[in-house]
């Protein structure tokens, strides 16, 4: 079982930076893929970005490439999400979640464990 929970997400100017942390409960964190996801009022959750196990690979959708990067320390149970140069299209409330039950890169919402959610604002 993991428990995650996410924090820092904030109101920022477009152009901006913002960085988001999840922090894990359990002793199995080290052992989940983990994903970020987004959803906007009246969409879909969107898959954001994941990184494996280890932090060896990551995996980015088209939109946030090259302003987002993933990072996971697994010492300190925590995944964090770099947003630099941040859009107003990029407001959502983000998710992080661990586990996939899809093969890499897990990039559909089929994952075990789920985070509450930390909202982000970009304002224009």
């Amino acid at each position: 079982q993991v428990q995650l929970v996410e924090s820092g997400g904030g109101l920022v100017q477009a152009g901006g930076s913002l960085r988001l942390s999840c922090a894990a409960s359990g002793p199995t964190f080290s052992r989940y893929a983990m994903g970020w996801f987004r959803q906007a009022p009246g969409k879909e959750r969107e898959f954001v970005g994941a990184i494996t196990w280890s932090g060896g690979s990551t995996y980015y959708t088209d939109s946030v490439k090259g302003r987002f990067t993933i990072s996971r320390v697994n010492a300190k149970n925590t995944l964090y999400l770099q947003m630099n140069s941040l859009k107003p299209e990029d407001t959502a409330v983000y998710y992080c979640a661990a586990d996939p039950r899809t093969n890499w890169p897990p990039v559909t919402p089929l994952y075990n464990y789920w985070g509450q959610g930390t909202q982000v604002t970009v304002s224009s």
